[in-house]
C-alpha cells in the first residue's frame, strides 16, 4: 500500500496540534479546524490514531476524522481510470 503522506511527528498541546509530515514541520490550530475538536476536552483530543496509510487523523471518543491533505493544505491528484474501448 503506498502511503498517502510520511508523518514523523504528531504531538498536541491543547488544541494545537504539531506535525511532522514529508519532512516538514506544521502547527494547526485543532480548534479552527472542528467544532466536535474546539469542544473536546484534553483527554478526548489526546486520543487519537493515525491511519496507517497516512492519510488522517482519527478520534475515536469523538467520532472525529481529519484528512492530513486538510490540515497542511495540499491537494493530491489522482490518475485518471483507464477506460477500454
Amino acid at each position: 500500500m503506498d502511503k498517502a503522506h510520511l508523518i514523523e511527528q504528531v504531538s498536541i498541546s491543547g488544541t494545537l496540534l504539531h506535525l511532522r509530515v514529508d519532512g516538514v514541520e506544521y502547527d494547526i490550530d485543532l480548534a479552527s479546524q472542528s467544532k466536535r475538536l474546539a469542544n473536546a476536552t484534553p483527554d478526548q483530543i489526546s486520543d487519537f490514531t493515525i491511519s496507517p496509510s497516512g492519510y488522517g487523523i482519527h478520534w475515536p471518543r469523538l467520532d472525529e476524522d481529519l484528512s492530513i491533505d486538510r490540515l497542511i493544505g495540499v491537494r493530491h491528484s489522482f490518475p485518471e481510470a483507464e477506460t477500454t474501448a
